[in-house]
């Protein structure tokens, strides 16, 4: 019944209950939204409101994945600490970049197909790439 409550946030939003007969759980529900919404128009008329919807831009899903690119390409060695792991491994920070850039191109890839879980589970590992911390060999 929660759904109700999520789409009465929205300035038209409706709820559509299927079911083969209104269960006591259902028809408590409507009748709290029917009480709610009245003493909202009745506040509303009150305090001379108009109900509006908020305009807001759309974010970027993938926003996240811009944050933090590692640029430096000196060709140094460094030793990557995973949060997951306690095993240190020396690798090329080219390697790490290169690493990076698959990862987010995969994010990207799946995305696009709206193939969403598998786009987050390639974020997670790309934020897990970026994450690591780089000491200095």
């Amino acid at each position: 019944m929660q759904t109700i409550g999520r789409a009465a946030r929205n300035l038209k939003g409706k709820a559509i209950l299927y079911a083969d007969k209104t269960t006591g759980s259902m028809q408590r529900a409507i009748d709290e939204t029917q009480r709610r919404r009245s003493l909202q128009k009745e506040h509303n008329k009150d305090n001379g409101i108009t109900p509006k919807s908020i305009t807001k831009s759309v974010s970027d899903i993938m926003e996240g994945a811009y944050a933090g690119t590692n640029k430096n390409r000196s060709g140094k060695k460094y030793s990557v600490n995973s949060k997951n792991s306690n095993a240190k491994e020396t690798i090329a920070i080219e390697n790490i970049a290169q690493q990076i850039a698959d990862v987010e191109e995969t994010m990207y890839k799946h995305a696009r197909n709206l193939e969403f879980e598998e786009a987050a589970r390639a974020r997670d590992k790309l934020s897990q790439l970026r994450e690591s911390s780089l000491v200095a060999v």
